[in-house]
């Protein structure tokens, strides 16, 4: 899902237990233990999928996918990731029980027909009883800005671009309470970074993106939400895992065909860098046409992409976003160098 799954995993750590107390029981206590963190875990490589809670007194696991729309490998995936975390907890506690696991599918978008309460994975034969997997849905996309504000946290108020009665009206509403109760201002910036991440989707054709931009429109306040993104770096780090795998992929296929390892290592070296380079020029050309106005030519894009692995992605986000509009165009076509010289 990309940048919006990278935005929510971001901000979902500094809020657990708002993120868990919503899928708990009613009148039940939760102690949220911490994010699950195991060497089986670290293989699959989604280390914040899932948190250690204790409910009522009883250890519990919350998993949570969010999916920006509730495609038919869902169910899969989310099978998937079950098995690679019961056996993270079963080595983890050798001959101790594995607590009891909830999933929930937390969808951004899709139909506009109400989306079941439960999904399910059926691995059983057909004509024998269920055996698989169920899992909660949560469509927050089909939910009122009412019914998000009721559960009580910023953290759910982010998701307010996605509902079904969204208006620029409530998105100015929202903004405000995340300034009034968001404890820093660290937290309160990337939480309306990730209010813009999530109008982006727009799965309703509100077109709120313009005006909460618009209630952004100050300078310093720009500067600040676009320096609040460490999920930019998150964001290039996931591209070149995701591009290293697909290039592993790819060589191994090659590898095994042409019985060489060199094909291996080519593919996954061709991979790593496409990806490195794509997840560059798209992220950092969103910066240059905030500041600019409009989206780089072929040029200034390829300057971008090689500033950034000659210089490191930090030095040229700190051009984009310090640099006025005529200087970052003139920094762009002058040679590139090693360090960072602002006129």
């Amino acid at each position: 899902m990309g940048n919006a799954d990278i935005t929510l995993r971001h901000i979902a750590r500094r809020r657990p237990g708002d993120l868990a107390r919503v899928f708990v029981p009613e009148h039940r206590s939760v102690e949220v233990l911490g994010w699950i963190d195991t060497q089986v875990t670290k293989l699959e490589r989604r280390l914040d999928k899932a948190l250690r809670l204790r409910v009522g007194g009883e250890l519990r696991v919350l998993h949570v996918e969010f999916c920006f729309a509730l495609r038919d490998d869902v169910p899969d995936q989310i099978f998937e990731y079950l098995g690679f975390l019961f056996t993270a907890l079963r080595n983890e506690a050798p001959g101790e029980p594995v607590p009891p696991i909830e999933s929930v599918a937390v969808v951004l978008s899709g139909r506009r027909q109400r989306l079941p309460a439960t999904g399910k994975r059926r691995t059983a034969w057909p004509e024998r009883r269920f055996s698989g997997t169920h899992f909660r849905i949560d469509a927050v996309y089909q939910r009122t800005v009412a019914e998000l504000r009721a559960r009580g946290s910023v953290f759910w108020l982010v998701f307010a671009p996605l509902a079904r009665d969204a208006t620029a009206a409530a998105m100015r509403e929202v903004v405000a309470e995340i300034h009034a109760r968001a404890a820093a201002g660290e937290e309160r910036n990337e939480l309306y970074t990730a209010l813009l991440v999530m109008a982006a989707i727009d799965p309703w054709g509100h077109n709120l993106r313009k005006e909460l931009i618009m209630l952004f429109d100050d300078r310093e306040m720009e500067k600040k939400l676009l320096r609040s993104m460490p999920i930019i770096g998150e964001m290039i780090l996931e591209a070149e895992r995701q591009a290293a795998q697909r290039g592993e992929k790819r060589g191994e296929k090659r590898g095994e065909k042409r019985g060489e390892k060199r094909g291996e290592k080519r593919g996954e070296k061709r991979g790593e860098q496409k990806g490195e380079q794509k997840a560059i020029a798209e992220l950092l050309g969103r910066l240059f046409a905030r500041r600019v106005g409009r989206r780089p030519t072929a040029e200034e894009e390829q300057s971008i992409v090689e500033r950034a692995l000659a210089m490191g992605p930090g030095e040229v986000e700190d051009a984009l976003l310090d640099l006025d509009a005529e200087a970052l165009v003139r920094w762009l076509s002058e040679p590139t160098v090693t360090s960072l010289s602002k006129p």
